[in-house]
């Protein structure tokens, strides 16, 4: 068919729009990875935009030479692993049922659930009730508060919901019970929805650091992010530069924190290309019913 002139016109300023966002999106990381990259006297100079200048992997050195940025870059793998387990199984324990329309007072849970998702009790209120259940300077405090996202289980709730009920009413003649549906038939054909939450979940918890900064005392237990925000906003980025003393006088406070900014995203550029083709799968499929 062919298009109108009008439907042209809003194809390019669309087009248009999406070009300027993403760059918005990408100048900055690029400016950050050359400065990373570059060496000391043209980033005084002013010279580094996009590409490194005077390429020189004197601030990757000191950075992973650094024994606390190691050591909270594992802390913060291994709590992102564990944080997106614990969430992503009481998500679906909470989704499926939500998802039967045989469930009994369905509605109130749910209206219930979704209120948590607009109205909190607040920093204060609930910094005390970690601090009454016993959780202050604990591994749990960053799992638990936080471990289940409203948003998260109405998207994995609609994408069960979405499935053809004849499945599970064969399984159910056969004698199967909703934990054998479950873990039989549902989880095996909703990878794409456990892909894409799962990543939602890890990016959240790995940008986190709030609640690592208020209820996390134990310097060991810091993560990724809360040492990130130390080393810039203190004079700590000296002692970065102490590591390395042969190469002392090669670096600056800029080229360690753009090193320090791209160590921290590692990870995550690791992961999201193995779950990329599972992502706009896993978040449109279940928009078609809810």
């Amino acid at each position: 068919m062919r298009k109108s002139r009008e439907d042209s016109i809003f194809g390019a300023f669309t087009i248009a729009v999406v070009v300027v966002i993403a760059l918005a999106c990408l100048l900055p990381f690029l400016y950050i990875v050359s400065m990373s990259f570059s060496g000391k006297n043209a980033v005084l100079r002013n010279e580094v935009f996009l590409w490194p200048v005077d390429f020189d992997l004197t601030a990757y050195k000191a950075v992973f030479n650094n024994q606390s940025l190691s050591r909270s870059m594992w802390f913060s793998m291994w709590l992102t692993v564990v944080y997106t387990l614990v969430s992503l199984i009481i998500t679906v324990l909470c989704a499926y049922p939500l998802s039967r329309t045989h469930l009994q007072f369905k509605k109130p849970l749910l209206v219930y659930i979704i209120i948590t998702m607009y109205f909190s009790g607040g920093m204060i209120p609930v910094f005390l009730n970690i601090r009454d259940l016993g959780l202050l300077d604990n591994f749990w405090a960053l799992v638990l508060p936080s471990c289940l996202s409203t948003y998260n289980m109405i998207l994995m709730r609609s994408f069960f919901a979405a499935m053809p009920k004849e499945m599970e009413e064969s399984a159910f003649v056969d004698g199967a019970n909703d934990l054998t549906v479950l873990t039989r038939i549902i989880l095996p054909l909703s990878k794409a929805s456990i892909a894409t939450v799962g990543l939602f979940y890890a990016v959240s918890r790995w940008n986190g650091f709030m609640d690592s900064l208020l209820y996390i005392n134990t310097e060991s237990m810091y993560t990724i992010q809360v040492r990130l925000r130390q080393l810039i906003q203190s004079s700590q980025v000296t002692a970065l530069m102490e590591d390395i003393p042969e190469f002392k006088t090669s670096l600056i406070s800029e080229t360690i924190k753009a090193a320090c900014l791209v160590f921290s995203m590692i990870p995550v550029m690791l992961m999201y290309p193995w779950l990329q083709r599972y992502f706009v799968k896993g978040t449109m499929i279940g928009s078609l019913k809810g």
